[in-house]
């Protein structure tokens, strides 16, 4: 950093200290004032007019898509008139996206819970910063980026987590830039729509199903209660979706489709009394599907189950799902949930078998005959996928800063993933070239090497279980990642 930089980002950081405001993350200052960052952006020379730059989207993994799929699918706008009233065309059919898998850096619900939650904060800055820039890298070995790419007009934060721990920090940066970009998070328009969804009703529990790192940050529960009306009576049971993020993004260490038995490499949860444990005594209410290696079970020889292994998204999702309703019955509450808030971009995946087990447990009867969890759950339970929510509020910041695109051509979809960078030390990196669990959740904030680069997608680094499920679950976000797939030769220039 030069001299006038530090002397600037000294009298900068001293005067908001005084005044009380929030200071930047060093980070966000090194994107702003040093020009010898490798986080540097030049913001003056950001662009003036936003309407035709693309929107921009991260997430933790490609869990976003399902944020992205909301806003690609959405028709509550006529696109000649404006009125809120559909007329059979996407709202957003002519805008360009750009969407960012942090894949390389996830489960960020992992941070907080190693003592990293400021490396959080750092990563959810960085994601943002990709999305300002106007380079990429062409691949892991590149040096410098040599790609180029348009910078964004609006940042849609599509995890959970990352809207946590960084949407204040992307706004503190956003505002110091005057670039006049916007950012949008998915926790107030979860709240925001669940509430609504209620308005009917002066009591209630709302179950909120979200990564480990977003429950510790509370911030589902403090947003709901400022958000409810004064006379609401309600109740809030919050479940850390162990493993949940990370089996849907089929991180081997929780899913792995080659094993034929346990792997050691395990880090999913096992039989135990503990939070993050599942209940020996409760398989029968779990409803494991067992079939093709989808879980591995062990007896000993009086037929007791003794140890186990989920191997794939759909039984994580049970896991999950049995593992809110208890803790539903531990605290008492007085009032059936009749809400559940899928506060991880991911969990939408597995959202038939939510559907089911709901069901599957509104009717369980134990080994005693008794109904255990019919009366947790409310006769109009229903789940919440805050990206609903999401692309409404973008599609109004869009309208409101007159920064709509306007143009008859269909948009396009520039997917990025990160991934380790080449120059890493073997011992930093596992059998597969990702980054080992103890380096991950070693590294220090503010340090200018960079562990990961962020790559076009490519069927190299995205696997085929992943657009598979993306196929088939998301038609629209699928079609543009082919589109890209087959035809990204922009990318080369």
């Amino acid at each position: 950093m030069n001299r006038l930089s530090t002397v600037i980002l000294f009298f900068w950081t001293a005067c908001v200290n005084i005044l009380g405001q929030a200071v930047l993350l060093p980070v966000s200052q090194k994107a702003l004032y040093d020009t010898c960052s490798v986080h540097h952006i030049d913001f003056r020379n950001y662009p003036q007019t936003l309407q035709d730059m693309p929107i921009g989207v991260f997430d933790s993994g490609t869990g976003g898509f399902t944020v992205l799929e909301k806003i690609l699918s959405q028709d509550r706008f006529n696109n000649q008139t404006g009125e809120e009233m559909p007329d059979g065309i996407p709202d957003f059919i002519h805008e360009d996206f750009e969407y960012l898998a942090d894949q390389a850096n996830m489960p960020y619900g992992r941070y907080d819970a190693e003592g990293k939650s400021d490396y959080l904060r750092e990563l959810a800055v960085k994601d943002a910063l990709f999305l300002l820039s106007n380079h990429y890298w062409k691949d892991a070995q590149e040096i410098a980026p040599t790609g180029k790419k348009r910078p964004v007009k609006i940042i849609v934060i599509a995890c959970n987590t990352a809207t946590a721990y960084g949407l204040e920090h992307i706004q503190n940066l956003l505002n110091e830039s005057g670039c006049g970009v916007k950012v949008i998070g998915v926790v107030n328009a979860g709240a925001a729509s669940t509430l609504a969804s209620l308005k009917d009703k002066k009591e209630t529990s709302i179950g909120v199903l979200a990564t480990p790192g977003t429950i510790s940050s509370n911030v589902y529960e403090r947003t709901l209660r400022a958000m409810a009306p004064a006379d609401m009576q309600l109740e809030i049971v919050n479940q850390p979706g162990y493993g949940f993020a990370e089996a849907v993004d089929e991180e081997k260490a929780f899913v792995n489709h080659s094993l034929e038995d346990f792997s050691e490499d395990y880090r999913g949860p096992v039989f135990g009394n503990g939070d993050n444990d599942i209940n020996a005594h409760l398989l029968s209410a779990y409803g494991f599907d067992l079939d093709n290696g989808a879980a591995f079970i062990e007896y000993n020889a009086h037929g007791e189950a003794v140890k186990i292994q989920l191997n794939t998204a759909d039984n994580y999702a049970r896991y999950n799902l049995l593992g809110l309703f208890e803790q539903a019955r531990k605290q008492g509450i007085r009032h059936p949930i009749s809400r559940i808030i899928l506060g991880c971009t991911h969990y939408p995946f597995t959202l038939e078998t939510l559907k089911k087990h709901l069901d599957e447990l509104k009717h369980y009867k134990d080994a005693d005959g008794n109904y255990p969890y019919a009366s947790l759950i409310a006769d109009d339970c229903e789940f919440i996928d805050p990206a609903v929510n999401t692309a409404y509020e973008c599609y109004k910041t869009l309208v409101a800063d007159n920064n709509l695109r306007n143009d008859t051509v269909t948009g396009i979809l520039e997917p990025y993933i990160s991934v380790a960078s080449s120059w890493l030390p073997a011992d930093c990196l596992d059998n597969d070239g990702n980054l080992t669990y103890a380096f991950k959740y070693g590294r220090e904030v503010g340090k200018e090497d960079l562990t990961t680069v962020c790559v076009p997608f490519s069927e190299k680094n995205v696997s085929s279980e992943n657009l598979t499920r993306i196929a088939r679950l998301l038609p629209l976000c699928s079609r543009k990642i082919c589109t890209f797939l087959h035809s990204n030769t922009s990318f080369s220039q």
